[in-house]
Formats: structure tokens, sequence, C-alpha cells
């Protein structure tokens, strides 16, 4: 069976032991911890006896390479990263997500291909580098233009990495076929970030089945190439007006995953 896990992010702006609860009343495999400004999801110790109390395992850690989460752990980037994989090893989280460089991590951004291969062979974790969208800049009188944030590109791909994390969501905001950017992923494509998006340039994080990503269609191909990686829900359920909404919500998204896996 392909593992379905949770993010802490899906719960925010709960605190990453709210995902641990949800994981374990709704029967996901386990939890990704987006390491950011929750002192929890910074402290392996605190994760660890989570993980413990609930029976929920880690199965990756997603390094702190947010804007907002640019100064967790460490200002330096390769810092965070090697943090992240310490925290992932700690964990027993096979997996390490992880965005490209943005544009003006100059240095960084050289070495980073390289960094993330040493970082590997030297743990034995994978690092899943993950796919990212553009942003729209206004120029006035109502005109804009999209550019990216990212060194070289959105694309992962055009690098090249032993594992890649595909978002669906991402896709949707940079108007990407999903399907063929797992197809270029091909064996490497070791992680999946589900959730859908309408298509709007943002990062929606939709409960899957309420946009227009191909998320079943993915699912399905998984199954049937014999992915041997972890589907991971990253909704969005901010707008959930009560506790027992963003129940719901988890628990659709497990549905959903489960049914077409």
């Amino acid at each position: 069976m392909i593992p379905v896990g949770l993010s802490t992010a899906a719960v925010w702006p709960q605190p990453a032991g709210a995902a641990f609860e949800a994981a374990a009343e709704l029967g996901y495999d386990g939890v990704e911890v987006m390491v950011w400004a929750d002192p929890v999801s910074q402290d392996v110790g605190a994760l660890q006896r989570l993980s413990e109390r609930t029976g929920v395992p880690v199965l990756a850690v997603h390094a702190p390479c947010l804007l907002i989460s640019q100064r967790v752990w460490s200002p330096d980037p390769v810092e965070r990263l090697r943090r992240s994989v310490r925290a992932a090893a700690d964990l027993g989280a096979r997996t390490v997500v992880l965005h490209p460089p943005f544009l003006w991590q100059r240095r960084y951004a050289e070495g980073f291909a390289d960094l993330v291969a040493e970082e590997e062979d030297a743990s034995g974790v994978a690092i899943a580098v993950e796919n990212m969208f553009p942003v729209r800049r206004a120029l006035g009188r109502g005109r804009s233009v999209q550019v990216t944030a990212f060194r070289p590109s959105i694309d992962p791909t055009d690098v090249g990495h032993r594992n890649y994390t595909l978002d669906l969501s991402h896709a949707s905001a940079a108007h990407v076929d999903a399907i063929e950017l797992a197809k270029r992923m091909g064996d490497n494509l070791t992680h999946v970030h589900l959730a859908d998006g309408s298509g709007l340039p943002k990062d929606e994080h939709l409960v899957p089945g309420r946009g227009t990503q191909p998320c079943a269609e993915l699912l399905g191909r998984l199954r049937r190439t014999g992915f041997a990686g972890q589907v991971v829900l990253e909704v969005n359920t901010r707008r959930a007006k009560t506790p027992a909404e963003r129940v719901e919500m988890l628990a659709e998204s497990l549905l959903f995953a489960r049914l077409h896996l």
C-alpha cells in the first residue's frame, strides 16, 4: 500500500500536535512536519513525544524554506537543510521536502544540486525537491506579468535530482500539466503533495476533487506504475468555520486518496 500522510500545514493555524491527533483519529498513515514558526515543529524531542503518544509516525520533514521561515533554525539555507536532514533521521522519516533556491540565494543555488546529493549520500534520507509556481507582479494600469522567484526555475527537472516532490496545487498555479510533470520526474518521483487547484495564479491547496487538477488520474498512475513513495495531503483548511468542519475536510481528503490509490 502507498502510505497516505497528513501535513501539519493542513491544520494551520493550529499547532503541529493537532495534525498528529487528527491523523490518529482519521486513520492517516503518518504526518509530514512543516518546519516553520510553530515552536513544536522545530523541536525534534517534542515531535518524537507526539509521535509516540498518538502512534502516528513522521513520514517526512518539510524543510523551512518558505519566505516566512527564512530564519527558522538558521538564516543560512545550507544549515537549514542539514538540520532538516538530521531531524528526519532522528524522527525515522525517510524524506525531506525541499524548495529550489530563491533568486537572491545565488551562492546557495550554485552548489544546490551537489549539496542535495551529498546530504543524501551521507544520511540515507531522500531529499525530494518540489515544483513551484511563478508570482504575479503588478505593472500598473491593470497590467501584470508572471515572474519566477526561483533559481534556475520553478521546475526541478530543469536541473535534475534523484528525488522529486510533485505538488498539484503548485502545478495548478503554474498552469503546468501535472501528468506530464510526473512523466518527466519518472522513477525519481518519490513524494506527492496531494491538493487541488482551480487554475488561479495562487497556491490554493483545495481539497482534492474540488478543483480542476487531475488528482484522481495522477493517483491512478501512481498505483499502476508501482510508485514506492508517499502521498501527503497538504490541503488548506483555514476557512473551516468549526473544528468539525476541518475534520470533515481532512476525512474527505483521505477518502479521496484511498479511493483512487
